[in-house]
């Protein structure tokens, strides 16, 4: 029997932002749209997501079975509190993939943007590649490629490396080898946080950097009040500008 195939379905950047829906016309093209309308089986970080993407896909067209026929499972969480074993997490992965073992194409879909980038369906992608399953990438919105773009900074070698530490002394070391290591590649470094924690990330930053380095954020990428900003940062000092609690946003550093 023939393996179905595994299409990673981007999703829109305003999740989670109130008031913010963008037009999905606008951030995905028509035939990924389509592809994802005629999709049975899910994989998701979060099915309530999923299923709001869903609606907002079948008010464009049509979905080829109602929303509630269709199959979303979630992408396995490890237990708190303990260490997962490796086989059952791995069973738990493939398990995922049967139907396209049985030949029913899969969707893959994310809480927001590109799936598998900073994104835990990397996992899946490398169960499919091991099962030989047929991976379709789809284009869509990437905040952190979004905001490399519109940073001014060095898009010819950067560096994603997720969110910093909580802890004050821990972050403030993490920021000072981030930095050393950009001065001495050129190498712009690109980080995350949760929306409620931007302004404690800014002031980490403004006070551990030093005052030349570049720093650009961006935040509410492709809303409407979405903007960026690249200065020095002593400029950034100097202007006492601060940042939204509620709205995610993307930050960059070249030394």
């Amino acid at each position: 029997m023939k393996k179905g195939r595994l299409y990673l379905i981007p999703n829109t950047l305003d999740f989670g932002v109130e008031g913010a829906a963008v037009d999905l016309q606008q951030v995905l093209p028509l035939h990924i749209i389509q592809t994802a309308a005629r999709l049975e089986y899910w994989a998701a970080e979060n099915a309530k997501t999923t299923r709001s993407f869903l609606k907002r896909v079948d008010a464009l067209v049509p979905l080829a079975q109602p929303l509630q026929s269709l199959h979303i499972t979630e992408l396995p969480r490890a237990p708190k509190g303990r260490t997962a074993d490796a086989a059952s997490q791995n069973q738990a992965w493939n398990a995922l993939l049967a139907p396209a073992l049985a030949g029913h194409d899969i969707g893959l879909n994310s809480e927001a943007g590109l799936p598998a980038v900073a994104d835990p369906g990397a996992l899946l992608v490398a169960a499919a590649h091991e099962a030989e399953i047929e991976v379709i990438p789809l284009s869509g919105p990437s905040a952190l490629l979004m905001a490399l773009s519109a940073s001014g900074l060095n898009g010819q070698s950067f560096a994603f490396v997720g969110y910093l530490p909580v802890e004050a002394p821990v972050r403030a070391a993490r920021i000072r080898e981030l930095e050393a290591l950009s001065a001495r590649q050129q190498q712009t470094q690109l980080m995350i946080e949760t929306p409620y924690r931007n302004s404690a990330l800014l002031q980490a930053l403004l006070s551990t950097l030093k005052s030349h380095t570049r720093l650009s954020i961006s935040c509410g990428l492709s809303l409407e009040q979405g903007w960026t900003r690249s200065a020095t940062v002593e400029q950034w000092r100097s202007s006492g500008e601060s940042l939204p609690d509620k709205i995610p946003a993307v930050f960059a550093l070249l030394g």
